[in-house]
């Protein structure tokens, strides 16, 4: 997928068939995380009304929307980077700490 504007890609989330009811509430709330910021699987989960920030990072694993859906804003509680598309460290990792580097995000 090409590089989407916002409307774009937020109609396509909404309209895509692909992904369950469940994703799709995940990656609408996750279009809403400014660039350079960040949010924690918790806290995502949060504004969607659900309790277990390891099914927001299931659905972040399944995420055909990458990066324009930015699942690489997502965090883990504690400050720590987390995963990224299914991997804890390695290149998916590096990717991870590039893209948000590319927003502006300090990474400490």
């Amino acid at each position: 997928m090409t590089r989407q504007t916002m409307p774009d890609i937020r109609r396509i989330v909404e309209t895509d068939s692909r992904i369950t009811d469940f994703q799709r509430r995940v990656y609408l709330a996750l279009l809403d995380v400014p660039r350079g910021a960040t949010v924690s699987y918790k806290e995502l989960g949060n504004r969607i009304g659900c309790k277990s920030a390891r099914a927001i990072g299931q659905a972040l694993k399944r995420n055909p929307f990458a990066p324009d859906v930015p699942c690489h804003r997502v965090i883990n509680s504690d400050g720590r980077i987390g995963g990224f598309h299914g991997q804890r460290d390695g290149e998916m990792i590096d990717r991870k700490l590039k893209l948000l580097a590319s927003e502006g995000y300090i990474i400490e």
